[in-house]
């Protein structure tokens, strides 16, 4: 995320994490195998905290069956991972994401699709905690891996290019993000279709990219097709729908439309509150951007009230400002 106007910040999210494809069928796992799909179901919709005692509990179970370092612990170890990782609790989702990448490593080829997925999530991980130089090298693996495999314009390939953009994007490097925004967008659009939700991370990427190279007619029309097709896909409250709102907010402080920009300010808080609750990292930075706006506009007793709460959910989670 990256200074807008004053403290104004618009995030550059990653692109929803991955989690394994499909549960295997073990002889008497059937409980873990419906508990991993029933988990799946609630993440694609944005509801992760109900996800997580789901994955907690198949990850239990399949650990009992096979072990801590079985090769069939990998993929739970990385779906669990990802939840915390929504819900921002990146220590636990780190040493997740690493436990399972060790076991890929030994029980895989080196250029297994598992181990692809493994380290774009841990690639996503540390460039969210903006340990930019250990992001990048996972991330091109990740690329370099499903490249090989399957090809330049498989989908599978988005999402650790969308997030090597985020890399770029977030360290100012726009000249670069932006054709890896576009390629991402274009695969998904050939493979899905126009309307498919998970390009919407990308067009509020991408949308970021137009709004510090001033092309804001661009990014408007991005974040609010981003919303549409969200909305469309899941209802109006999802954490997607949530960051879309922060960055349309942004984008009218750009334009000195203060009004418009409160409002969606005051929206993405509601809809983040309702999805990630009160103490999530990206509820933060909206309320940190709010601050912002209420500082600029000589409201400071607003402003201060914002920014406390801010820095309250920063210290609950150890999260920075970014």
């Amino acid at each position: 995320m990256k200074a807008l106007k004053a403290s104004i910040c618009v995030a550059v999210a990653a692109l929803a994490l991955s989690l394994s494809l499909g549960a295997p069928s073990y002889a008497g796992e059937d409980e873990a195998s419906t508990l991993s799909q029933q988990m799946k179901e609630l993440y694609r919709a944005g509801k992760y905290t109900e996800a997580l005692p789901l994955a907690q509990k198949s990850l239990a179970l399949r650990e009992k069956e096979f072990g801590p370092d079985d090769a069939n612990v990998a993929m739970p170890l990385n779906d669990l991972g990802t939840i915390h990782y929504n819900l921002g609790q990146y220590a636990v989702a780190e040493l997740l994401y690493k436990r399972s990448l060790a076991i890929r490593e030994k029980t895989l080829d080196q250029d297994h699709a598992e181990v692809a997925t493994v380290l774009n999530n841990l690639g996503e991980l540390y460039r969210a905690e903006e340990r930019y130089a250990e992001a990048e090298p996972l991330l091109k693996r990740s690329i370099a891996i499903r490249d090989k495999m399957l090809g330049p314009d498989d989908p599978s390939i988005v999402q650790a290019l969308s997030n090597l953009a985020a890399v770029y994007s977030n360290q100012g490097r726009y000249d670069q993000a932006e054709p890896l925004f576009k390629r991402g967008l274009a695969v998904l659009e050939k493979a899905h279709g126009p309307n498919d939700p998970e390009a919407t991370v990308l067009m509020n990427n991408l949308a970021d990219v137009y709004i510090h190279r001033h092309r804001y007619a661009d990014a408007e029309r991005l974040l609010k097709r981003s919303m549409a097709v969200t909305e469309k896909a899941f209802g109006p409250d999802h954490p997607d729908v949530a960051q879309a709102l922060n960055n349309l907010a942004a984008l009218y402080v750009r334009q000195g439309r203060n009004a418009d920009a409160e409002r969606f300010f005051k929206r993405s808080v509601a809809t983040f509150e309702k999805t990630l609750g009160p103490n999530h990292p990206d509820l933060a930075d909206v309320l940190e951007n709010l601050a912002g706006l209420y500082k600029d506009q000589g409201r400071y007793a607003d402003a201060e009230q914002f920014s406390k709460r801010s820095m309250a959910i920063r210290g609950k989670t150890g999260s920075g400002p970014i």
